[in-house]
């Protein structure tokens, strides 16, 4: 088994807040993310990938088709949004990072497989401190 992994980098704005709590629990729980006015990140993304070398080519799989997926699929959609009104497949979710790699998993997965290949992992860092992995689970 062999993984290859992309790295892409975008730009958004999200609020984490919970409509059945008041303005207090939320900055409470949410603190500044609870900004009225929204916030924004950098953040890195890191889509890593599983399968068996292609005889015939040597690939996992062509690492242009993957950079390909990703942009079009996730990049394209979410650079310079605002993930709480622009952004289709995070409407009336929570915009944590947990629910966003949760979310482009649930996109990437099938376009992945449509190589021959397994999607394994997604890491998304909103800062340089703030990091999560997910594995699909």
């Amino acid at each position: 088994m062999i993984y290859i992994k992309r790295k892409e980098q975008f730009c958004a704005a999200h609020k984490l807040w919970n409509d059945k709590w008041d303005a207090a629990t939320n900055k409470r729980i949410f603190g500044k993310c609870s900004n009225e006015n929204y916030h924004g990140h950098n953040f890195d993304l890191e889509v890593t990938v599983k399968g068996e070398i292609d005889p015939e080519t040597g690939f996992v799989m062509n690492l242009f088709d993957l950079k390909t997926i990703i942009r079009t699929h996730i990049i394209d959609v979410v650079d310079h949004k605002n993930f709480n009104l622009d952004i289709d497949f995070m409407l009336g979710k929570m915009p944590t990072a947990e629910v966003i790699a949760m979310e482009f998993w649930k996109i990437l997965a099938p376009k992945i497989a449509e190589y021959n290949a397994t999607l394994y992992r997604i890491v998304l860092a909103e800062t340089n401190n703030n990091i999560i992995e997910y594995y699909g689970e």
